[in-house]
C-alpha cells in the first residue's frame, strides 16, 4: 500500500472514530430505571388576535401661531373622546374598532385650512372636528361638503357656516346670531351704552360678530359713533385709539381674538380711555387676563355655552383632561370633547363609520354632552345656544349673567 492511501484510509477511520464517540447512545443502552423523555417538539406560536380596523378622525386647528394655546385644547378634549371610546371598546359592524385622531394645523389660515381640508379628504378620514376658526371654516367646510364628509365645528360662529346648505356641516356652539345679539343687548341695556366705537378684525369671525352687534345697537335706537378696523395680526392699535378717544365713548366693541384685544386693552389705559372694551368668546380666555395684565380689569367678554363648573360634565372633565395633559383649560377644550364624542354616537347609533350611513344619525342626534344637551337644527346649528357674559374681577373672568341665545 502506497504511503497515500495508507493516510487516507487513517484519516477516514480517525473521523469515523470522532463521529461515534459524540453520537448519542441508543435507547436500549440507557440504564434502567431512567425516566428522562426525549424532548418535545417546538409548539406552534399562539394565534394572535387580529388588529382591530382603524376608524380615522381628522381634526383641523391652528397648532402653531399666536391662536395655537386654544388649538392645542380643543385637540387635546378631542383626543380624550377618542381615548375614552377605545377604552370602552366600541363595535361597528360586529368589529371592535380601534379610533385614531390625525389632528393637522391649519395656522387659522383661510389658505391653508383648504389644503388641510384637502389632505383629511385624501386620507380618507371617517369625520372632521374642525375648524377652529369662521375664517378656515367656511372655505374648508365646501370641500368635506363635495366629498360627503362630516365635520362638526367646535368654535367657529359666523353665521354664514351653515347657511351655505351644506349637509355635512354642524357647530356645538351658538352662533353670532345669537351671541352678537346678546353683547349688543347687554351693552346697551345692562350698561347703559350711550356712545360706542365698533373695532374688528376683518376675519370672518370679528367682522361677522361686529356685524350683528352693529345691527343691534342701531335696533335699540342708537347709533355707534364710528366703525373701525385692523387685522388679525397687528399688536399695535394707538391710532385707531386715538381716533376713538375723540368720540369721548363709553364702550368699545371689539370683534376679535386674545392676542389683538390684551395689547388693545393696555393701550386704551395708556391713552387715558376709561370705556370698558367689550368682545366675544375670542377674549374670553386667560391669555387676554396674561396678556393685559392690570388692565384687564373691569373689561367685559361673551362666551357661548355657560361656565366650565356649571355644565353638566364640566368639572369631571377637567378633572380628566389636567390629569392626563397636564394643562389647564382655558375654553374649548370641552367643545372638542364633544365634537369628537358625537362621531363616534352617531357611528354606534349607524352601526357603520361610513358617512354615507352615519351621517343620518348624526343630524338626528340628541346627546347629553360635557357643555350640555345637543341637538342640531336644519342648518346644523345647536339648538337652544346659551351665552354667558362674563367681567374680569379681581384678575378672574367671573360671569355676569346667562341668558339665551335665540
Amino acid at each position: 500500500m502506497t504511503l497515500a492511501r495508507l493516510s487516507a484510509v487513517l484519516a477516514a477511520l480517525a473521523l469515523w472514530g470522532c463521529g461515534k464517540t459524540e453520537s448519542p447512545a441508543p435507547e436500549a443502552s440507557k440504564p434502567a430505571g431512567d425516566t428522562q423523555q426525549a424532548a418535545a417538539p417546538a409548539s406552534a406560536p399562539a394565534p394572535t388576535e387580529p388588529a382591530a380596523p382603524v376608524v380615522k378622525i381628522g381634526l383641523a386647528v391652528p397648532l402653531t401661531g399666536p391662536q395655537a394655546h386654544l388649538g392645542i385644547e380643543i385637540r387635546d378634549g378631542a383626543q380624550l373622546a377618542l381615548d375614552e371610546a377605545n377604552e370602552a371598546g366600541v363595535m361597528l359592524g360586529g368589529q371592535k374598532v380601534k379610533f385614531e385622531l390625525m389632528a393637522e394645523d391649519d395656522e387659522a389660515n383661510p389658505s391653508k385650512a383648504t389644503i388641510v381640508a384637502q389632505k383629511l379628504v385624501d386620507a380618507k378620514v371617517a369625520g372632521v372636528v374642525g375648524h377652529m376658526n369662521s375664517g378656515t371654516s367656511i372655505p374648508a367646510s365646501k370641500i368635506y361638503s363635495d366629498n360627503n364628509l362630516p365635520n362638526i365645528s367646535p368654535s367657529a360662529t359666523n353665521p354664514k357656516l351653515t347657511e351655505q346648505g351644506f349637509k355635512t356641516t354642524f357647530r356645538v356652539m351658538a352662533n353670532d346670531n345669537q351671541q352678537g345679539k346678546v353683547l349688543g343687548e347687554f351693552a346697551t341695556g345692562k350698561l347703559g351704552m350711550k356712545n360706542v366705537v365698533i373695532i374688528d378684525d376683518r376675519t370672518a369671525y370679528g367682522k361677522g360678530l361686529a356685524d350683528v352687534v352693529e345691527r343691534t345697537v342701531k335696533a335699540s335706537g342708537k347709533t355707534p359713533a364710528a366703525r373701525e378696523f385692523t387685522d388679525d395680526k397687528s399688536t399695535d392699535f394707538q391710532a385707531i385709539l386715538t381716533s376713538a378717544k375723540g368720540k369721548k365713548p363709553d364702550v368699545i366693541i371689539f370683534g376679535g381674538m386674545d392676542p389683538q384685544a390684551g395689547p388693545m386693552a393696555k393701550q386704551m389705559k395708556s391713552l387715558g380711555l376709561t370705556a370698558k372694551l367689550v368682545a366675544g368668546d375670542g377674549v374670553q380666555t386667560p391669555n387676554f387676563i396674561q396678556l393685559a395684565g392690570a388692565d384687564a380689569e373691569g373689561h367685559y367678554a361673551s362666551s357661548p355655552g355657560v361656565p366650565l363648573d356649571k355644565m353638566a360634565g364640566g368639572s369631571a372633565f377637567a378633572d380628566k383632561l389636567v390629569a392626563k395633559y397636564k394643562t389647564k383649560i382655558e375654553l374649548y377644550a370641552p367643545y372638542g370633547y364633544d365634537a369628537a364624542s358625537l362621531f363616534v354616537e352617531a357611528m354606534k347609533k349607524a352601526d357603520s363609520a361610513d358617512p354615507a350611513k352615519y351621517i343620518a344619525a348624526l343630524a338626528a342626534i340628541t346627546h347629553n354632552g360635557v357643555t350640555g344637551p345637543i341637538a342640531f337644527d336644519e342648518k346644523g346649528d345647536l339648538k337652544g345656544g346659551l351665552i354667558t357674559i362674563y367681567q374680569v374681577k379681581e384678575g378672574k373672568w367671573m360671569p355676569v349673567e346667562t341668558v339665551g341665545g335665540n
